[in-house]
């Protein structure tokens, strides 16, 4: 049996994903723009619903995705003298994996997790900006500035990461410097961030700091 017509759809279901992901990375942007202008709450709301729509197609497709590739994997292992009906067999696995779909799953997606932890972080920026106008200017832009300085480089960051694991962020190209540099002495990296326990940092840990980005640019206008 011959399954090249089952890779090529799959191959455009992927790319149909590589959409998803793109649309969610917009509708975080455009989250974190209404907070930056102040933007009535409601507005940042129905980008969080947005987000939850991306990530209720996201499932669907990976249900669709992995009840094909099990389907193709199961006609292998039994390799039927008659070419059974494909198309049954993964509805039926689809349906079986959708049965299990609950609210809660959605709310684990990484990108709505990423969106949550953005926004989160800009409202906290943005409020604690509204608090340190009642205290001293100088000792207000020092603790703020000590917040954009990468650990390893001890200078502000320009594209800040973090960490995932840990929350902690640094400069990208600091840290993917180190990661490879260990990487080929075959040694795990330490979170540089001093007192910070994590001994294992990866690349696939880091996510781009939209929200501290936006803080240090500001910062920097002022």
């Amino acid at each position: 049996i011959s399954f090249n017509s089952v890779d090529s759809s799959l191959s455009s279901l992927k790319n149909c994903q590589s959409y998803i992901n793109t649309g969610m990375e917009i509708a975080t942007h455009v989250a974190l723009d209404l907070v930056e202008s102040f933007n009535d709450v409601e507005d940042v709301n129905s980008m969080e619903n947005v987000m939850l729509e991306y990530a209720a197609m996201d499932r669907e497709l990976n249900h669709y995705m992995t009840a094909i590739e099990e389907t193709v994997n199961q006609i292998k292992r039994e390799k039927p003298e008659n070419i059974p009906d494909l198309k049954y067999l993964v509805n039926e696995k689809f349906t079986a994996l959708e049965s299990k779909n609950t609210d809660s799953d959605l709310q684990k997606n990484e990108k709505y997790i990423y969106f949550k932890d953005q926004v989160k972080d800009m409202r906290k920026q943005y409020n604690d900006n509204e608090a340190i106008e009642q205290i001293d200017e100088d000792i207000a832009v020092t603790q703020s500035q000590m917040n954009f300085i990468c650990p390893i480089t001890q200078m502000e960051m320009k594209r800040p990461v973090r960490n995932k694991v840990c929350g902690h962020t640094y400069e990208e190209d600091a840290i993917l410097k180190i990661i490879q540099t260990r990487k080929q002495q075959k040694k795990k990296v330490r979170c540089p961030k001093i007192g910070c326990s994590h001994a294992d940092v990866k690349e696939s840990d880091l996510v781009p700091d939209e929200a501290l980005k936006r803080a240090i640019d500001s910062q920097n206008k002022q």
